[in-house]
């Protein structure tokens, strides 16, 4: 283990950049520290999180009776379509931004990311195409109603005869959203080849770096496709071009080919970083070494290069041909071996180890678990029969949301809680964690679990009514969301408490190896007075040897542990 002294790290105070604002006042102004970056990035979308969990309760309110009684059914659809686009464009993708942005030039030991500027201009590209979604709600008709896909023919509808229309300030809103990832991803690439520190091979970077490099990689070839067909879509809608409408001889599917060219991979984007956060933790609270840590690390650019050829599995049902069927049936079932490489290193990375079940741990483990289940059902899908019979079914909600809310949620909030007292220089309190979790975990099970008999049994999604039959694992669903939506409340509640008046944090509380780990809490403006060089592996837990040769002239002792 690797471990400083808590006295000489004290000792290196932040010194922030003349004229910079301090304290709070920061993360309000255009900073270009990454680290502030980060954290606007997380608070935003946290928000943005915080609104699409209404939207969802609101859902299930509805969804916890047969009859449509609770909102209208117009309503409902714009709920619908309003908390997939905002927990997706706003809150997944923003939120691991954020930990990126934060995390990556501390732990490869770069002073900033490579372009500041465009950095900064990329969050505030946020606030900004947030805004303009929200103010869908108060344009005639209201926001889109067509799903987070927003499929044409129904998307190019104008029902009340406006330009500005909440399906044009959706599509607005997510082609906003694809220039700000874009430029994100450019300068976080940039960023992992071209600014690591002397002696930081590529076989030495911790996994999270080597998962957040390759989930930009996909953004950067996948994400102009996107854009792209939103922009194409919104001059189909505005200005009379026939792209995908089929009354004046477009092809709707083609747009199809768009969205899932980019929207299947997108999966990848979002669930590779959590696949880091996971290989990152496990080591640290199991007291050894990432079980295999070149191929977790080589898994992730062959789930890149497979993640190109999946994209037509989400449209077996839009009268593929049957070669086609058969070729991303096979694709779609091959991406899950380098991912199941991944679940062995982690299950042995934990067999024998010196378990510390605190909340960051606990978040880690039940994300696995959850992973693991939507591991499952997703082969289930992949096969062309199954598929097709669960085809717009809960089942397809089900495996969806404990991807997303299961894995990749957990994820984050261990995550958060891992880095806490980096990032903010104090310690949260372990029992709210621990209450955060207990709520997290039941809840998402008794919402997204009873989704897939649901589907097995027939249930269609996006709908507000629904047979009675159905009407039992509604309701367990429907009180799951409710306990989930609770469920971040003490989350709430220890995040600010901790950050204003919690215990100060000493440079390594969890006894961590890894660069972001040998500056103070939270680090300096420039992150390193002096560039470390690294002369050794990154999970070298148990050895005698230290991680850099230099560390801000602090001498860095080895221990067994």
């Amino acid at each position: 283990m690797i471990n400083l002294s808590d006295q000489a790290i004290a000792s290196k105070t932040e010194q922030p950049l003349p004229g910079a604002p301090e304290n709070w006042k920061r993360f309000f102004s255009f900073s270009t520290d990454h680290k502030v970056i980060g954290i606007q990035y997380i608070v935003t979308a946290f928000f943005f999180f915080l609104i699409g969990g209404i939207f969802a309760m609101i859902i299930r309110g509805e969804l916890i009776t047969p009859e449509a009684d609770l909102v209208d059914r117009t309503v409902y659809n714009a709920m619908f379509t309003m908390h997939g686009t905002v927990m997706l464009f706003l809150w997944t993708f923003p939120v691991l931004a954020g930990l990126a942005n934060y995390l990556v030039p501390l732990m490869i030991g770069a002073r900033d990311m490579a372009f500041p500027r465009p950095n900064a201009a990329a969050f505030w590209m946020v606030p900004v195409f947030g805004t303009i979604l929200m103010a869908s709600f108060l344009v005639p008709g209201g926001p889109a109603q067509t799903g987070w896909w927003s499929y044409p023919p129904a998307s190019l509808q104008n029902p009340t005869g406006n330009l500005i229309n909440g399906q044009f300030l959706w599509l607005l809103a997510v082609a906003l959203s694809g220039v700000s990832s874009i430029m994100g991803a450019v300068n976080i690439v940039t960023t992992i080849i071209r600014m690591r520190a002397p002696g930081m091979t590529f076989f030495r970077m911790p996994i999270f770096v080597w998962t957040v490099l390759s989930a930009q990689i996909i953004q950067l070839f996948g994400l102009p496709a996107l854009t792209a067909g939103a922009v194409m879509l919104m001059c189909d809608l505005t200005v009379g071009t026939t792209f995908f409408d089929p009354a004046t001889g477009g092809q709707p599917v083609l747009f199809q080919h768009f969205f899932w060219f980019y929207s299947h991979p997108a999966v990848y984007v979002i669930i590779l970083p959590i696949f880091g956060i996971f290989s990152e933790l496990l080591p640290v609270y199991a007291r050894k070494p990432l079980f295999g840590y070149k191929v977790v690390a080589v898994s992730s650019l062959i789930i890149v290069t497979l993640s190109a050829v999946v994209w037509v599995h989400h449209m077996f049902a839009s009268g593929t041909p049957g070669w086609m069927r058969m070729l991303f049936m096979f694709s779609t079932m091959l991406i899950s071996v380098p991912t199941g490489i991944k679940v062995f290193a982690w299950v042995a990375t934990v067999w024998g180890g010196k378990l510390r079940l605190n909340t960051a741990m606990l978040f880690a483990l039940g994300g696995l678990v959850m992973f693991v289940f939507s591991g499952i059902t997703g082969i289930m899908l992949s096969a062309v029969p199954v598929d097709i019979h669960v085809n717009n079914t809960y089942f397809v909600v089900g495996h969806f949301h404990y991807v997303i809310y299961g894995a990749v949620v957990m994820g984050i909030y261990a995550a958060i809680y891992h880095w806490f007292p980096k990032m903010t220089g104090r310690m949260y309190y372990e029992g709210l964690g621990k209450l955060h979790f207990a709520l997290t975990f039941i809840g998402a099970n008794l919402n997204f679990f009873p989704m897939h008999p649901l589907g097995l049994q027939g249930m269609p999604r996006r709908v507000a009514s629904y047979d009675p039959e159905f009407a039992f694992w509604n309701v367990i669903a429907s009180l799951g969301a409710f306990l989930l939506g609770m469920s971040t409340l003490p989350f709430i509640l220890n995040m600010v408490s901790s950050w204003v008046q919690g215990e100060k944090a000493p440079a390594n509380p969890w006894r961590a190896i890894g660069l972001e780990w040998l500056v103070s809490s939270p680090p300096p403006h420039e992150n390193f007075e002096e560039i470390p060089i690294v002369v050794a592996e990154p999970y070298g837990y148990g050895k005698q040897e230290p991680l850099v040769a230099n560390i801000n002239a602090l001498e860095v002792e080895s221990e067994h542990n």
